[in-house]
């Protein structure tokens, strides 16, 4: 190759590297100008982190009002309500002697839990015998189911080991003797990867990742179905030569990518950090692994994109993908007993990986080399929606030349 061909591929080389800048400084333009596209891509991705992470800050239920029913009024029953009270979980908000009484506190939510200490309470316990103590709890919350059965098991537990040492004492055996007689042995509890036991930290590594692929998913659909409306086709006309269509499709996608990088760094770093949630992954790790995840969302965006026509066909599509694609993640429900069906429909997402990916990496410290899987099955969804994108805008070229 003589110097002047080689001087010419170079010409070519900036013109169309000038190409792809010019497209994605003019794709900014158009979504600082539409104040919808501007909510979307900054206003939701800004607001929605703070917003959900304030709602669950408190991560669980602390002092949630229960009733007591003391059928046995003995001095051991106002002893376990008290042990009841004393637990960070639970607060005895009422105290009555039948279970007629507390229907219309439960019915009103004024209480979520009931503890029912029969009337052979004390005599039972005195006859050497087992008494029973019955708890009725409120499940529509689970967090609710939570709050009254670690709190009745603490509180019950507490007072039965009492109960044991007053019993080897009147047999002889006191001290430290009757202590380790009463509890055999002792656990530690060790609690990984969700420290708190919190809602929180379940659910909010999750919401995030969710916030990253669905508004970078509406914001694509949203303009593009603008364009269509307005009669103006997404490829641009100088660019419509067989193969010329390439720096649009590389200029949008360096458009999204760089506005979501940052925001992938405030979302899945920032905010984890401010509201205390899990975060002892390496964060070069996780900028690393949202590099095909975001690629993967643009170019699968960008391909349904492709087929909308008007601009609220996305707000519908929207709302409808977000609770499928949270189930589907396998966050709350194993990937392993998913029906084959779902467990290959959701592979079709890259959100499903993405959050696979960022809980290991993020929650539970795991290192890039850990999530070969994910990382490696974003690439490939990478590839594949990248094709696919190139075909979809060849097809949407020649019918505009129709």
């Amino acid at each position: 190759m003589n110097n002047s061909n080689k001087s010419n591929l170079f010409i070519r080389i900036l013109h169309e590297i000038r190409r792809v800048i010019y497209i994605m400084l003019d794709e900014y333009r158009v979504i600082l100008k539409d104040s919808g596209l501007a909510v979307v891509f900054l206003g939701a991705t800004i607001v929605y982190p703070i917003l959900y992470s304030s709602i669950y800050r408190n991560e669980t239920v602390h002092n949630m009002p229960i009733a007591v029913v003391d059928a046995s009024q003995s001095n051991r029953s106002r002893e376990l309500a008290r042990r009841l009270d004393a637990t960070a979980d639970l607060k005895v908000a009422y105290r009555f002697n039948n279970l007629e009484e507390v229907k219309d506190a439960f019915y009103r939510h004024k209480i979520h839990g009931v503890v029912y200490i029969p009337e052979d309470f004390n005599r039972k316990i005195n006859r050497n015998e087992q008494a029973t103590v019955s708890i009725y709890c409120d499940m529509s919350s689970f967090l609710y189911y939570r709050a009254m059965m670690l709190g009745a098991n603490f509180g019950i537990l507490d007072a039965g080991n009492d109960i044991k040492i007053e019993r080897m004492n009147a047999a002889g055996i006191t001290g430290r003797t009757a202590e380790i007689s009463s509890s055999p042995f002792r656990y530690e509890k060790n609690i990984l990867f969700n420290e708190p036991m919190g809602f929180a930290s379940f659910l909010m590594p999750v919401v995030l990742v969710l916030i990253i692929h669905q508004t970078l998913f509406f914001g694509i659909t949203m303009l593009t179905g603008s364009l269509h409306e307005e009669k103006l086709v997404a490829i641009d006309p100088q660019l419509r030569q067989r193969g010329k269509f390439f720096p649009t499709i590389f200029g949008k996608t360096l458009c999204y990518f760089t506005l979501y990088i940052v925001i992938c760094s405030y979302i899945l770093l920032a905010v984890p950090r401010f509201f205390q949630l899990p975060h002892i992954g390496n964060s070069w790790d996780i900028i690393r692994f949202f590099t095909p995840f975001l690629l993967a969302v643009i170019f699968f965006s960008m391909l349904v994109s492709a087929f909308i026509r008007n601009r609220e066909t996305g707000l519908v599509i929207f709302p409808f993908f977000s609770l499928i694609l949270l189930f589907l993640s396998g966050f709350s429900w194993p990937m392993s007993n998913m029906p084959w069906f779902w467990k290959t429909f959701a592979m079709l997402f890259p959100s499903t990986f993405g959050i696979q990916g960022y809980l290991k990496i993020n929650s539970m410290g795991a290192g890039l080399s850990q999530v070969q899987f994910e990382y490696i099955a974003l690439w490939i969804q990478v590839a594949v929606y990248f094709l696919a994108t190139v075909l979809a805008y060849r097809l949407q070229i020649r019918n505009s030349k129709k």
